[in-house]
């Protein structure tokens, strides 16, 4: 199996019976959505435990190759931007799933979430796993190269949940490259809620509000 990056685990107060992997955006750490559990006021009795992994530290070419977390390398104007680190860290991704399944979770009890590249890699690893997970929750984010998707999906996880959310003022990832995302997945048949804010790069707290329901639905 490949070896877990390193990362953040929160565990609930009660031994877990389900596991969110979150994923942070570029430049970010695991850190960065850490203070996000409690504001989800989920009820008490939870079992959900949260893993917020650490992505590698790579050059990034959008800041002049400076090094710094991020889970591919993002490169202005392409649209098959780090091809082979989107790989890499997909596998890196699908390590945290094994091993969740390895200690005894259920893969319908697994969620993938992430925010811009951690949502990047949410979608376009979750697509691909060849077990059915709970879903997944892209936050200001977009579906990666969709014509791969079509070959690449497996059937496991056909019509799962993808809870989606943007800022209408986003000025990182447009939210049409975002709403065009959210079209292709609907064409290939998954069971799309979208929510957009009068926001920018961003989360914001309805839009927190609206993971934890996500959440308590498809986890119970």
């Amino acid at each position: 199996m490949t070896e877990l990056l390193e990362h953040i685990t929160l565990e609930p107060d009660h031994p877990a019976d389900a596991v969110v992997v979150w994923l942070h955006g570029l430049g970010a750490d695991g850190h960065d959505f850490e203070q996000i559990v409690p504001e989800l006021k989920l009820p008490d009795g939870h079992r959900i435990r949260f893993i917020f992994p650490h992505a590698p530290i790579r050059p990034v070419s959008i800041n002049n190759g400076e090094e710094m977390r991020a889970w591919y390398d993002f490169i202005p104007h392409s649209e098959h931007e780090g091809a082979d680190d989107i790989s890499r860290s997909a596998d890196d991704v699908r390590a945290f799933v094994d091993a969740a399944i390895e200690a005894g979770i259920d893969p319908s009890r697994i969620v993938l979430a992430g925010f811009s590249q951690g949502g990047v890699m949410a979608l376009h690893t979750g697509l691909r796993l060849n077990c059915r997970i709970a879903g997944i929750a892209a936050l200001s984010t977009y579906l990666y190269d969709v014509s791969t998707v079509d070959t690449e999906r497996t059937d496991e996880n056909l019509a799962i949940p993808i809870l989606m959310a943007h800022g209408t003022r986003d000025p990182m990832i447009p939210i049409m490259r975002a709403a065009t995302s959210r079209e292709n997945l609907i064409r290939l048949g998954y069971d799309v809620r979208w929510f957009d804010y009068s926001m920018g790069h961003q989360v914001c707290l309805p839009e927190v509000e609206e993971i934890s329901r996500f959440l308590q639905e498809i986890l119970g």
